[in-house]
């Protein structure tokens, strides 16, 4: 029975080995586990903070796209206007040029026939 009482003996300590290695293995895992659950409450931290973030930056990018389609309105109402300054400016002009060109002609002396035989006649 000795040599039944050594090898369970020996049985004993290699299960004792074995799990204190298993416990060994256990702490080991339960340090890694305990390291995913911080990592992942920073990382959820963090895609809360930047999801908050994110929002901020679409609000801000909302507002302005608006004020740049507002702009860009403003734009084209302003050059549609100037077009028709410039316009209503070319029309003035020859209107005024037109006017100048009659005002030239009404405004030369008429001259009579007598005149232009005297003047005729002093050129020859």
């Amino acid at each position: 029975m000795s040599g039944s009482g050594t090898a369970l003996r020996a049985y004993n300590e290699e299960l004792r080995e074995g799990l204190a290695e298993l416990r060994a293995r256990r702490e080991e895992l339960s340090g890694r586990i305990r390291e995913e659950e911080a990592e992942r409450r920073r990382l959820q931290r963090r895609i809360w903070e930047l999801t908050e973030q994110l929002a901020g930056t679409n609000e801000s990018l909302a507002r302005l796209l608006v004020t740049r389609s507002e702009m860009d309105k403003t734009i084209a109402e302003t050059e549609a206007a100037y077009g028709k300054i410039l316009e209503s400016s070319q029309t003035l002009l020859d209107v005024l040029k037109k006017e100048i060109g009659n005002a030239g002609k009404t405004s030369e002396p008429q001259s009579t026939s007598k005149e232009k035989q005297a003047r005729g006649q002093k050129h020859s």
